[in-house]
Order: C-alpha cells, then sequence, then structure tokens
C-alpha cells in the first residue's frame, strides 16, 4: 500500500498539539516501567501450523518523538502501550502486557492462581500464562475471571483452560449475568461483519511505521491465533456479591451498560486492589465504535465508576485494569475513576452544546481539566471536564 507524505496542514496541526500538550510529564512511563519482571524470549507468538498470530517486537519502531505524519499524542500512547512483558501490580498480583489488544492479569491465591480476562487468541493467552510460570513457579489454575463480553477478554481461554481442569469444576469460570448471551450477540450472530469492520477501525491491515499503522490505544493491535469460550460456572449477579477463590476473597460490582453490555469490577481486600475491567483506563474511551458494538451510555458508566469510587477507593492501594498499566496510591485510584467518571459524562455534553450552539466560554467551563485531589473523598468532586489522557 502506498504510503505519503504528510500534507502541510497535518504537519502544521501536529506540531501545534505538540507544543500544547505536556509532553515534559512522564509519569506514565514510570507507572508503565514499574514492576517489570521479564518478557518473552522470541518476541514473535506462533499457532500450530507455525503462522505467526503476533510480534512482540513490531512496535520496535515506535520511540523518540512523533514523526510529522503522526499525531503527537497518538505517538506517545503508542509507545506506552508497545512495552510488553509481566509485571508486578503488587506482591501477588501481576499483569501480562503487550501481548494481545488487552491485558491479562493474574492474581495469586493460596495454592495456585486466577486468571483475569485471558486476551483474544489462544496463543497469546498461552504464552502469557507461560511468561508468568517462568517467573513466578508452575501454579496450578483454579479459576478465570472474564471481566465483561468482549472477545479481547476472554477469546484466549482455551490457551489457559486444558478440558481436565473442567471435569469435577476444578477450574471455576466466573463471568457478570448475561455475559454469554452478550458474547454470542456480538461474536456469533454480528461476528463477521463487527470483525470487518473492526479491521479498518483499528488499522490492522495496513503496513507498520510511521505512516501506517502505530497502534491502536488500547494496544498495539489485535491479535490472529483462534478464540474461544467457556460457558461460565459462577455467575455474578449482584453488586456487593463476594466470592472466595482458594482463599482469595472477591467482591463484585456489576457495571452493566457501561464499557460493554454485560461488565464488572471487582476488588480484592487481600491485595488492597480494585479492578475496573475496561472503565477506568488510560484513554478517554469510545461511546459510538467504528466497529458496530453497542453504543455506551455515558451516564450509566460514570454513574458505576463514582460508585466504585465511594465503595472502594479508601480500601484501595492500586487500581489496575484489562489494558494498560496500574495506578497506584489510594488518591491516585480515587482520582483515576473520578477522571474517568466526570470526562466519560461531560464529553458528551460538550458535544451537544456545540451541535446546539452553546458559547465558547460555556463549553470552556465544561471542559476544564480535572484537578487531582489528595483523598478518596476529594476524588469524589474532582471537576468535570477533560483529564489528561492519550
Amino acid at each position: 500500500m502506498k504510503q505519503n507524505d504528510p500534507t502541510a496542514s497535518i504537519a502544521d496541526a501536529n506540531r501545534v498539539l505538540h507544543d500544547t500538550l505536556p509532553f515534559d510529564d512522564t509519569d506514565d512511563f514510570a507507572d508503565a516501567d514499574r514492576g517489570f519482571l521479564g518478557t518473552l524470549e522470541e518476541p514473535v507468538i506462533r499457532d500450530a501450523d507455525g503462522t505467526a498470530v503476533w510480534d512482540a517486537a513490531a512496535y520496535d519502531f515506535v520511540d523518540g518523538d512523533a514523526p510529522a505524519t503522526v499525531n503527537p499524542s497518538l505517538w506517545r500512547q503508542s509507545r506506552l502501550v508497545a512495552k510488553h512483558g509481566l509485571y508486578e501490580v503488587v506482591e501477588g498480583v501481576y499483569q501480562a502486557r503487550g501481548f494481545d489488544l488487552s491485558v491479562m492479569s493474574f492474581i495469586e491465591s493460596d495454592t495456585g492462581v486466577i486468571v483475569v480476562d485471558p486476551l483474544i487468541s489462544k496463543e497469546t493467552a498461552e504464552a502469557a500464562l507461560g511468561l508468568y510460570r517462568a517467573h513466578r513457579g508452575d501454579r496450578p489454575l483454579v479459576a478465570v475471571i472474564f471481566t465483561h463480553s468482549h472477545i479481547d477478554h476472554f477469546g484466549g481461554v482455551l490457551g489457559v483452560v486444558e478440558a481436565a481442569d473442567l471435569e469435577g469444576r476444578k477450574v471455576q469460570i466466573v463471568a457478570p449475568e448475561g455475559f454469554l448471551g452478550h458474547a454470542i450477540s456480538e461474536n456469533v450472530y454480528a461476528g463477521t461483519a463487527m470483525g470487518r469492520r473492526a479491521g479498518y477501525m483499528y488499522g490492522a491491515a495496513l503496513d507498520k511505521g510511521p505512516a501506517g499503522q502505530v497502534g491502536a490505544g488500547l494496544g498495539q493491535t489485535t491479535s490472529t491465533g483462534v478464540p474461544g469460550v467457556l460457558v461460565p460456572t459462577v455467575d455474578i449477579r449482584e453488586t456487593g456479591q463476594t466470592l472466595t477463590v482458594d482463599g482469595v476473597d472477591i467482591e463484585f460490582q456489576l457495571a452493566p451498560g457501561t464499557e460493554a453490555p454485560a461488565e464488572m469490577h471487582f476488588y480484592l481486600p487481600r491485595y488492597r486492589a480494585l479492578c475496573m475491567a475496561e472503565n477506568a483506563t488510560h484513554t478517554l474511551h469510545n461511546l459510538l465504535t467504528l466497529r458496530g458494538a453497542l453504543v455506551r451510555d455515558p451516564h450509566i458508566w460514570s454513574a458505576y465508576l463514582t460508585e466504585a469510587i465511594e465503595r472502594f477507593a479508601d480500601r484501595s492501594d492500586v487500581l489496575f485494569a484489562s489494558h494498560h498499566w496500574p495506578t497506584w496510591e489510594a488518591a491516585a485510584s480515587g482520582t483515576s475513576s473520578a477522571c474517568s467518571a466526570t470526562s466519560t459524562a461531560t464529553c458528551t455534553t460538550r458535544r451537544c452544546a456545540a451541535s446546539t450552539g452553546a458559547s465558547r466560554e460555556r463549553r470552556s467551563r465544561r471542559t476544564s481539566r480535572c484537578r487531582r485531589r489528595s483523598s478518596p473523598s476529594g476524588a469524589r468532586t474532582a471537576t468535570t471536564g477533560r483529564c489528561r489522557t492519550t
């Protein structure tokens, strides 16, 4: 595919944006590197036939300052998500990042390990589990948690669960109520059309490079291995429901109709860690997707984020999600969700105001930057508007 040089207007717009945003703030880079334990010796992950389904080194070109061809904010985000390896969130909680569009998490229990959101493909999930075991030992799998009904959060389950594990329910499959119906609706009934449209949305067919595909915001791109699904053995039906898995207590919060129609957050008292699924990540998430997922309601989404702050912020030392890197410390955890909540709710208001001719002054007041707070109670009253995300 022919790749063109940027027009003068594009190059100028990218240069202005670079001069506008605080690119000297490198906190995210420090957080993205924190807890690094190691990565795969061979960056290419292959299927049974030897075909490459993922190349963790494919984005090594994303380094240094943004070229004139790329929005500098996207370039910065792509530098962050191109990092790959196993990372410690806190002692006992780990993440494999950079091996698919999403992130796979590991929660150590008394005798085994719980896997959270096993990526898109069997092959990438299997490689991520192998990397975890190479650093943390061959702990047996005791449960898999699907936080929501999008394929990048369950598709690789057959790479971590063997048929023998399901006999006698040695491995529990935990998911929010309605998970299976929504997963089938999106990936079977509408799967072909949505998959084709997702290729355009993520630019997966473009050559990778400064004049082609540089990343997808949530991650680099989607893997191309074998997807699958397993029927949940435990349905989470209400907020406040708790489950003990091999000694680890898990407290759930349902969040339906947010980023996915069936979605949930959960809290781990043992680790003072809060998992926010895909509802509080390091981007301003889309509400209307080009691939055709159900339209998200920003007000419902923000309400569940506010509820998460009220339920968990003062008990949490770290917030992690199924994309990107964690946010540490209780105050930062609350503020991260608060910024996501307020910006999710008000960006739609901002666009509506623009479309109805609201004055620039009124819109400006609505889009002021979220202020960082030093306590969860302060986080709950964070200024509505635009968080510094990419």
